[in-house]
C-alpha cells in the first residue's frame, strides 16, 4: 500500500457485528464491510468464535453481496488460537496454535456433560479447534441460560481439576484472576468458554499487527470494537504498543473502565442508553464511512 489508511479496525464479532440473540450479522452491515474494505480500510475480525462461525455468518454473506476483488479481511479466532485470511474468492489455510489447545480427553468430558445434564439450555459448540465453548440455545431466555450457566461453569472446575488441570473462573472485575492457573473458565452473555490463560483479545491483536506488517500495512490510527470487559485488552495491547487506538465499548452496562486512551460509546453519536449490540456496531461503522467522505 502506497500510503497508510487513516485507521484500521480491530472487531468483536458477538455483540458488535453478529447479533447476540440470533447469531447473524445484519445485511447492513455487511454491506459496510465490504464499502470500508473497498476504500483500503484494513478489517480485522478478534473473536473467540471459531472460523466456520466467520466463514458461515461473516464471509459468504460478504462474498453473497459483492466483496470487491482485491479485497483481503483477516480473522484471529479463538482469542488468538486459530487465524485466517479470505477474499472473494473464500477461506485461505486455517493456521493453528496447538500449544495452545485444550486437552482432547477434558473437551471429550465436557461435551458428555452437557449431553448429559444441561442439554436443556446449551450447546456444546463442535466447531471449535483449541478452546471448549459451550453456548446458549437459541430457544432459551438469557435469564434461564444464565441461571444454568453458573452451575455449568461450577461443574466445569470441578471437572478440570479430575483432570489435574489448574483453572479458575474468569472475573471480569478482578484483572488477576488468571494468576497461578493454566486455563480460565470465561463466562460471556451466551456462552462460556474454557481457555489457556496465553489466549486473549490482546494476543488477537499481535497477530492483527503482524499480518498487517507482513502486507506492509501500518495503519495511521485503530479503532477497535468489542461488548465485555475482556475486548479492552485489544486496545489496551495496541496503546501499549505505541499505536494511536480509540475502543468502542457497545454494551457499556458493566461499567466502562478508566483507560489512558479514549472510549467511546452509542452516547459518543447522540445515541441512547438502550442502542448496544449490532445496533450500536452498525451505527459506528455508518460513521466511520462517512468519514471517510469528508476526510
Amino acid at each position: 500500500m502506497d500510503t497508510a489508511p487513516p485507521f484500521a479496525l480491530l472487531l468483536d464479532v458477538d455483540g458488535p457485528i453478529a447479533s447476540p440473540v440470533t447469531r447473524t450479522v445484519k445485511p447492513e452491515i455487511i454491506a459496510l464491510l465490504n464499502e470500508l474494505g473497498a476504500a483500503q480500510i484494513p478489517i480485522i475480525f478478534n473473536t473467540g468464535r471459531s472460523d466456520a462461525f466467520i466463514r458461515g455468518q461473516v464471509m459468504e454473506p460478504m462474498i453473497e453481496a459483492g466483496m470487491p476483488d482485491g479485497l483481503m479481511v483477516h480473522a484471529v479466532c479463538e482469542k488468538g488460537a486459530t487465524w485466517f485470511s479470505f477474499t472473494a474468492g473464500g477461506a485461505g489455510t486455517v493456521h493453528v496454535d496447538r500449544d495452545l489447545a485444550v486437552p482432547s480427553e477434558f473437551a471429550d468430558d465436557v461435551r458428555g456433560l452437557v449431553s448429559a445434564k444441561y442439554a436443556e439450555h446449551m450447546f456444546f459448540d463442535e466447531t471449535k479447534r483449541a478452546m471448549v465453548s459451550v453456548e446458549q440455545r437459541v430457544d432459551v431466555s438469557n435469564e434461564d441460560y444464565r441461571a444454568e450457566q453458573e452451575r455449568f461453569d461450577a461443574d466445569a472446575l470441578t471437572l478440570m481439576g479430575q483432570h489435574g488441570l489448574t483453572a479458575a473462573r474468569l472475573d471480569h472485575h478482578a484483572p488477576g484472576s488468571d494468576d497461578e492457573v493454566d486455563y480460565r473458565v470465561d463466562p460471556t452473555i451466551i456462552s462460556t468458554d474454557i481457555e489457556s490463560v496465553r489466549l486473549g483479545k490482546d494476543l488477537g491483536a499481535a497477530r492483527a499487527c503482524e499480518r498487517l506488517r507482513r502486507d506492509g500495512i501500518v495503519p495511521a490510527a485503530w479503532f477497535t470494537m468489542g461488548d465485555s470487559r475482556t475486548d479492552y485488552a485489544m486496545a489496551d495491547w495496541l496503546h501499549h504498543n505505541d499505536h494511536t487506538v480509540v475502543h468502542v465499548d457497545v454494551r457499556p452496562a458493566d461499567g466502562v473502565p478508566e483507560k489512558p486512551y479514549e472510549i467511546h460509546t452509542a452516547a459518543y453519536l447522540g445515541l441512547g442508553p438502550e442502542v448496544i449490540h449490532d445496533d450500536a456496531g452498525l451505527a459506528f461503522l455508518a460513521r466511520w464511512w462517512d468519514a471517510l467522505g469528508t476526510a
